[in-house]
């Protein structure tokens, strides 16, 4: 296991902060040292994007950070969150979904530290004081992405290159989880909201980072005649295949342009930045964290990155005019009246939001026209599990 130790200037956190803000916190407040837990290191896309909004938000705050890299989705993630509360860190976060039951079993253990994870289920259930998860509304981030793949694949059209039953878009996953089957299928939406005739096929790794099996599997993808590639996976093997392939890209977490300047079109992130403020200044200012908490467009959690030269013109007004609806509520990315299940309009969807060994709904999501994804009173993590027409499994993950 792979272990780094990073350590800015401790310093006592300064300034002024408002009730819980996390822009900065007043002297007299409670230190904050925080620990942080990612499943990689920086050749992540994922765990980098984490990374860099963990070290802006404790520079801008004045904050203690430490940071341990490679900790897989086990023991040592207990271990790992033992070893940071040990070093006396009071913020403790975990970045990655299967670290959640050990830094639940360190958080029971130490009740005076702060554990918060991303894309977690169980915080509203486990009712710990001190456990907390976060997530934000990326599947609007990836219905935008999904625009820009729309607008490419208009332009491939009307160019000739491909006819418009020829408009299948394939995506690399990680796992068949409601996590990924939400953000790809927001994605598909974003194509067929400007690509009526778009279709999608998917593949799984079985991992969230293996850079052969996801080159393999955008591969395997273009070679069946998709024309454009998305994945929901860490590596840089989706990219580099379609760079090599010529074939069109959306990538994730981060821009891919400086290794594939001919095929990146765009990317959509999570900005941690604001919930590492958020919550952090919380612990300083002694104020609760949310249980759940869900950064949006207007919080400044879900980014696109600026679009890569092979973008279709029109792209980015496209894109602008969907996040100005989406902001004002008039566009809701799972509108039911935009796809249908087996040929029929979802009307009703019992969720798992709870969720339980036993994976049942329990939790009626679709009311008022559409899907209530990371919904308030739910939780933050996606549960959109519902498998939409025009988009074809080749394989699953679990």
């Amino acid at each position: 296991m792979k272990k780094c130790v990073k350590l800015i200037a401790a310093a006592s956190v300064i300034a002024t902060l408002g009730a819980c803000t996390g822009v900065a916190v007043n002297a007299e407040e409670t230190t904050v040292k925080a620990g942080f837990i990612f499943l990689h290191d920086e050749n992540s896309t994922y765990d980098l994007n984490f990374i860099n909004a963990a070290k802006a938000a404790c520079e801008k705050m004045g904050i203690e950070y430490v940071a341990k890299t490679g900790i897989p989705e086990g023991q040592e993630a207990y271990e790992a969150a033992c070893e940071l509360a040990d070093a006396g860190c009071n913020f403790v976060f975990a970045d990655s979904f299967g670290h959640e039951d050990y830094i639940i079993e360190a958080a029971r253990e130490f009740p005076d530290v702060q554990f918060c994870h991303a894309t977690g289920t169980k915080a509203h259930t486990e009712e710990l004081d001190n456990f907390h998860n976060a997530f934000a509304s990326i599947y609007e981030g990836r219905y935008l992405a999904g625009i820009a793949a729309g607008m490419k694949l208009n332009e491939m059209i009307d160019a000739g290159t491909i006819t418009a039953d020829q408009a299948k878009m394939g995506y690399v996953g990680a796992y068949t989880y409601a996590e990924v089957i939400s953000g790809y299928t927001s994605y598909f939406l974003g194509a067929r909201s400007v690509c009526p005739t778009a279709t999608m096929e998917v593949t799984f790794t079985g991992s969230w980072y293996d850079e052969t099996a996801e080159k393999e599997g955008a591969n395997k993808l273009i070679e069946d005649g998709c024309v454009l590639i998305s994945q929901h996976a860490d590596s840089m093997g989706a990219p580099t295949a379609c760079e090599t392939a010529g074939v069109p890209d959306v990538s994730y977490n981060g821009s891919t342009e400086s290794a594939c300047p001919e095929t990146f079109l765009v990317s959509s992130r999570i900005n941690w930045e604001p919930y590492f403020e958020y919550a952090m200044g919380c612990v300083a200012s002694g104020e609760a964290i949310d249980t759940d908490w869900t950064g949006n467009l207007e919080t400044g959690s879900v980014e696109l990155t600026s679009l890569g030269k092979t973008a279709a013109d029109g792209t980015q007004e496209a894109i602008d005019a969907a996040k100005a609806k989406l902001e004002s509520g008039e566009l809701h990315v799972f509108d039911t009246a935009t796809f249908t299940v087996d040929g029929k309009a979802l009307e009703s969807y019992m969720a798992d939001v709870d969720t339980d060994a036993d994976y049942e709904g329990d939790h009626e999501a679709v009311s008022d026209g559409y899907f209530h994804e990371s919904a308030e009173g739910f939780r933050s993590a996606p549960y959109f599990d519902v498998n939409i027409d025009g988009i074809d499994l080749l394989d699953t993950a679990f």
